[in-house]
């Protein structure tokens, strides 16, 4: 019992570090991306291969995945950020760049197709996965409270206004899809060491929009958001496992209800902190009085 709760909890983790970077992307500028498990998929391939063929050390091999997804979101998003793409338009892009990866993947010699690579080291593990999660959720944070994530802001707000005031809306977006994408790559190499077997259908369009609905549920303007919104939708199907197909229904019903209830989100445009949790301290044990 002890060792399923905790890959679920390492399972939620590695996704939590691949939504944060999605979340500084789409929750602070304002584009939607439908392909992130491309940039999953690269960085899980690159830190794979580099330990499984060539010997290289875990910890360079995972820094590898992550600069090989940011690299490639950087290639990506200039001619698609330059070209200034609308919101729908640019997903549809995105999802298309997702499944070309995909099917690259699966025709590759290195990669063994659509056989896979079986019996990578298992160097991932639970501490490994909460330094590496928290390393990233402070990253993104100060990001969000530097100049640059103001900028984002503004863009997600109005680009229009934006950049009428000076803000330069391509490097904004740019700088924010290379973040997310390498944070998405190392989530990607901690994924592949993690379960030692990796393969092109692991990476479909399921996966991008598990994300992207993690940062829509949890609050586009949030980081603790969608962390706490990854943690419910990967705990709340594993935890109902035994009911079968009722599994999803309740994924889906969860996301409907927040939809309904929440349309913000979980947290809004809120951050988890000390004064929060004395508030609600106040309004539980002392009826509201300050």
């Amino acid at each position: 019992m002890y060792e399923y709760v905790t890959g679920v909890i390492c399972l939620g983790l590695i996704y939590v570090i691949a939504t944060v970077g999605l979340a500084v992307f789409t929750g602070f500028t304002g584009l939607f991306s439908l392909g992130h498990a491309a940039f999953f998929a690269i960085g899980s391939y690159t830190a794979a291969i580099l330990t499984y063929f060539y010997g290289w050390n875990y910890y360079l091999a995972l820094a590898a995945g992550a600069a090989a997804g940011g690299l490639v979101g950087f290639l990506i998003g200039y001619p698609t950020l330059k070209a200034k793409l609308r919101t729908d338009y640019f997903a549809i892009a995105t999802l298309g760049f997702g499944e070309a990866i995909r099917v690259l993947l699966e025709n590759l010699s290195i990669t063994q197709g659509a056989r896979g690579l079986p019996g990578i080291r298992a160097d991932t593990n639970l501490p490994v996965l909460l330094v590496c999660a928290a390393l990233v959720i402070w990253l993104a944070r100060n990001l969000i409270h530097s100049r640059h994530g103001r900028a984002s802001i503004a863009i997600r707000e109005d680009f229009v206004a934006a950049e009428m005031m000076g803000v330069d809306v391509f490097m904004g977006r740019l700088r924010s899809l290379t973040f997310s994408a390498a944070c998405a790559g190392l989530a990607g190499g901690l994924f592949a060491h993690y379960f030692c077997f990796i393969q092109p259908s692991m990476f479909t369009s399921y996966m991008s929009t598990q994300m992207t609905a993690a940062v829509v549920a949890g609050g586009m303007g949030s980081i603790s958001g969608p962390v706490i919104a990854t943690l419910i939708f990967i705990g709340i199907p594993e935890a109902l496992r035994v009911a079968n197909i009722w599994r999803l229904v309740a994924y889906g019903l969860l996301l409907v209800l927040i939809m309904i209830f929440r349309p913000q989100g979980l947290m809004g445009y809120r951050e988890l902190s000390v004064e929060m949790f004395r508030g609600w301290y106040r309004r539980i044990l002392k009826g509201g009085k300050p």
